[in-house]
Order: structure tokens, then C-alpha cells, then sequence
């Protein structure tokens, strides 16, 4: 019969081994209770939850309506109202006030004078039939009217019964704005376009002055369209009561890519 022998050291790490092995299964069962104790309570927290959300609506109703029925009386004496006596008896005597009546208009009192019978009174005697020839000269009379106003003729205006127009009209006037602007490099490479409008005052002789730009659209396009506006020929000036004036005008300068 043969008997198998384990060296000591051999039996003694089975041991340790087997003890190990008993305490990770004893973790395992403590950490398995545990998982399931936290289950068990988040299901009865879930449970619980809508009648928590109840009470909390039940709860802020009541503060509610407690605070809108709240009462708050003043703390005082109280004043019992059976013990005021009032003499009813007495009588506060007013004093009659009186008005003079204003004093009667005083009436002028016109004499009559008797003329004496020795007073002479000259009649201006009318002769309304006069015949009149066409041999007889008639006297002129001068109606004075008085110094009339001269019309400021510096004034700007802006509407007048003639407008003042480009010499060749309109098309003439902006054929001369597009063989004249150049592009600027900065809006091509940009690619900015658009219109730039600018005013200037069109002269009694037709001169352009005063150009300015009103609304632009940068990166050189108002300076290049002022620059052209201001090289531009004469005008026909307006004219109000057939006299030339000044007159204000605005055009848009437009700038528009050859791929628009």
C-alpha cells in the first residue's frame, strides 16, 4: 500500500490558499448584501418619491394660502367706543359774512348845447355831374406798395422750378463717371461693392462745390467717387423765378464687379 507525503512547506500554502480563498468568498457575500440593500432602497426611495413631490405641493398650498389669509392687527389700547360722550347739544356759531354790492356804473352825462341863430354853418356843396372828354387829362395817382423783399439768392435750395441738369443730360453725366472711376485694388481684392453716395452744391455758374460723401462703403470706393465728382464739367445751374441759384444735390456712385 503505498502512502503519498506532502512536504510541510506545501501543506502549509494549501492552508493559506484555502484561507484566502474563504475570506474573498466571505468580501463577496458582504459586498453581494450590500449591493442588495442598496437596490432595496433606491426601489423603496422610487416608491416614496411621488408621495414626497404630494406632501411638498401640499405643503407650499398651505403656506400659500396661509399667507395670502394672514391677518396683522396693530398692538394698541383698546378704546371702548360706549364710553365717548359727545355733546350734541353744542352749536358753533358761524358769523354772517356780508358783501358790499359793487358801487353803480357811472352813467356820462351828455350836454346839449342850442346853437345860436347868428352861427353860420359853410355847406360843402359836391358837384357829382362832372362830364369827363378824352381831350381832358386825368390826374394819375401813385399806389405805394412798399419795398418788396430781395430773394436771398446765397440760399441753398434743395427744390426749385428748374433743376439743374448735366450738360448732355443724366446718361452723359454717368457715361462720364464710369469712363472715369477706377476701381480701387483694395475693394477688388476684397471684393467689396456697392453704392456710395455723395452731395454737393451745384452753383449759380454751375461749378460743384462742397462735395462730400454721405454714405459710403470704404476701402477707397468714397475717395476714388468724391475724386470724381469734384473733376466733373459744369452743370446748368437751377434757376427759381427764372434767377439761378444754388442748388443741393445727392447721387449714388455705384461700384459693381464685372462677376455681379
Amino acid at each position: 500500500m503505498k502512502t503519498s507525503s506532502l512536504h510541510p512547506k506545501t501543506i502549509h500554502e494549501l492552508s493559506l490558499a484555502n484561507k484566502q480563498l474563504v475570506k474573498r468568498n466571505k468580501e463577496a457575500v458582504l459586498y453581494e448584501g450590500i449591493l442588495q440593500v442598496k437596490e432595496e432602497r433606491k426601489k423603496k426611495d422610487l416608491a416614496l418619491q411621488p408621495l414626497f413631490l404630494n406632501l411638498g405641493m401640499v405643503m407650499s398650498l398651505l403656506l400659500a394660502i396661509i399667507a395670502i389669509n394672514w391677518k396683522s392687527y396693530d398692538d394698541g389700547d383698546i378704546v371702548d367706543l360706549g364710553k365717548v360722550e359727545a355733546d350734541l347739544n353744542e352749536i358753533i356759531e358761524i358769523p354772517v359774512s356780508t358783501q358790499e354790492p359793487p358801487p353803480p356804473p357811472k352813467h356820462e352825462v351828455f350836454k346839449i348845447e342850442e346853437v345860436k341863430d347868428t352861427e353860420i354853418i359853410e355847406e360843402i356843396k359836391i358837384n357829382l355831374d362832372v362830364e369827363v372828354t378824352e381831350n381832358e387829362a386825368v390826374e394819375e395817382v401813385e399806389i405805394y406798395i412798399g419795398e418788396q423783399e430781395e430773394e436771398k439768392v446765397d440760399e441753398v435750395f434743395v427744390i426749385v422750378e428748374q433743376e439743374p441738369m448735366p450738360v448732355g443730360g443724366l446718361e452723359a453725366f454717368y457715361s462720364y463717371l464710369a469712363d472715369e472711376l477706377n476701381y480701387p485694388p483694395k475693394a477688388l481684392r476684397f471684393g467689396i461693392s456697392g453704392a456710395v453716395f455723395v452731395q454737393f452744391i451745384i452753383e449759380k455758374d454751375g461749378r460743384i462745390t462742397d462735395a462730400h460723401v454721405v454714405k459710403g462703403i470704404g476701402m477707397g470706393c468714397d475717395e476714388e467717387a468724391l475724386r470724381v465728382i469734384k473733376a466733373a464739367p459744369p452743370w446748368i445751374p437751377g434757376k427759381q423765378r427764372g434767377v439761378s441759384v444754388r442748388v443741393k444735390k445727392i447721387i449714388p456712385v455705384r461700384f459693381v464687379l464685372a462677376d455681379q
